[in-house]
């Protein structure tokens, strides 16, 4: 004979009470957020990012998208957050740094790097297009702007910010503020045309 199925303890029947709360609430929270952000006249989240491509940088981003980048890689907010998102990444990296990087990863990298290399590392493939590919693609990514105050810009936001003084407050040590100064005292970076090589910019506090 079958045996008879045991009914669930109270323990238990609490326990997938909560959870099935839980669900429902954020459920509803996730649709009145949508309703929200639909109905906004403004964006709920400001871009930070912008591009302007020149025609070798329409053709990167043709051959980034045919080279399968997009398996682990982020761009113009397509793709996938498995490897590291590359919008504004031309505000930090110059095309010749990024020129190199493609043809020799881990050379330019100065370390290990996790897919870009030598087999059989699964991006081994973009090592060996041709130069003129890998120039456009190197173009493409230039030209992936942030804006200061973004997370991927070298420079933090205008003027000052509660957040950031109460995090160097809290964790930066005292000796920090007779060897260092703060980059938010400093002009900030003028850009420069797209394609073109831009200076890296220093972290949110440099050494005097």
């Amino acid at each position: 004979m079958a045996k008879e199925k045991q009914s669930l303890k109270s323990g238990e029947k609490i326990l997938f009470g909560i959870v099935g709360v839980f669900i429902v609430m954020a459920t509803i929270a996730y649709i009145a957020m949508e309703i929200y952000r639909l109905n906004r006249p403004e964006p709920l989240f400001v871009t930070k990012t912008h591009f302007v491509f020149t025609e070798e940088g329409k053709l990167g981003s043709r051959l980034f998208r045919e080279g399968r980048c997009t398996a682990c890689h982020r761009a113009l907010r397509n793709g996938t957050n498995m490897g590291l998102s590359l919008d504004g990444v031309g505000s930090v990296r110059t095309l010749d740094w990024l020129v190199a990087f493609l043809e020799n990863p881990e050379d330019t990298y100065g370390a290990r790097t996790f897919d870009h290399g030598p087999r059989p590392k699964e991006a081994a493939y973009v090592a060996r297009m041709s130069e003129k590919d890998r120039h456009a693609i190197a173009v493409f990514i230039s030209q992936l702007k942030a804006e200061q105050g973004s997370s991927s810009a070298p420079m933090p936001p205008e003027g000052r910010s509660e957040f950031i003084d109460s995090m160097v407050g809290a964790w930066a040590p005292e000796h920090w503020k007779e060897k260092y100064t703060d980059i938010r005292d400093k002009q900030p970076p003028t850009s420069q045309q797209s394609g073109e090589p831009e200076k890296t910019q220093e972290p949110v506090r440099e050494q005097q």
